[in-house]
């Protein structure tokens, strides 16, 4: 069994590392928070009171999530403490909570997880998103994103990542099965990440290469019936 990644001895370094897997494609880190909020924002059921990023880490897409939903109470919540100190300092104001068994920090219009399923262990997918259903309030809206598995330079580039020691990547129809095992309604199922934004010229081409499977990630959003 592959051994548990502990996330708070990455704190420090953790952009520079993504920095670096993901250079190729993009120079900026925050290039890619910006990108989801903006799928996020584009097809979440309206309105939005209440957000919460699950699996937040140090809290780079906090301030987007903000931005994008301004007025809403925005909460990350976390294994690592380590991460979660420097989202608390970057981010002032924003509640931030360890994630564990029997949190209540309330339910939610939005759920945000960006990069956490393949970090949970297999038997314990289920169970986090029970979690993650008993959250979200009646008609809002959860999205997951996560690293694409049939694209290579992505294998490759969670093969050869530190903190990706401990990945099991998931097809997107185990996650869609995950999600709808808990009652839970999909809206959507789509891959991302196809053009670096040097290339922005082409970025269009996005909304039609959805279907593809060879984009860097992809993600899934659902609802409460």
């Amino acid at each position: 069994m592959t051994e548990k990644v502990d996330f708070d001895q990455y704190t420090d370094n953790y952009n520079e590392l993504l920095r670096e897997g993901t250079k190729f494609f993009s120079s900026n880190e925050e290039y890619f928070a910006r990108y989801k909020i903006e799928l996020v924002r584009k097809y979440a059921h309206q309105p939005v009171g209440r957000i919460l990023e699950y699996g937040c880490g140090i809290g780079r897409n906090i301030s987007y999530l903000k931005t994008a939903f301004p007025g809403a109470e925005v909460i990350g919540t976390d294994i690592s403490e380590a991460g979660l100190a420097l989202a608390a300092k970057e981010n002032p104001g924003v509640r931030f909570e360890v994630e564990r068994a029997g949190l209540d920090v309330g339910t939610f219009d939005l759920i945000f997880v960006a990069g956490v399923f393949h970090h949970v262990a297999v038997a314990e997918r289920a169970g986090v998103s029970q979690v993650l259903h008993d959250r979200l309030n009646p008609k809002g809206s959860l999205f997951v994103f996560e690293h694409n598995p049939y694209n290579p330079v992505t294998r490759r580039i969670v093969d050869t990542c530190p903190y990706d020691a401990d990945a099991v990547l998931l097809r997107p129809s185990e996650l869609k099965a995950l999600l709808c095992g808990t009652g839970l309604k999909s809206d959507r199922r789509a891959y991302c990440l196809f053009v670096p934004p040097k290339l922005s010229w082409l970025m269009p081409l996005e909304n039609w290469l959805q279907w593809l499977p060879m984009g860097g990630q992809y993600w899934v959003s659902a609802h409460k019936a």
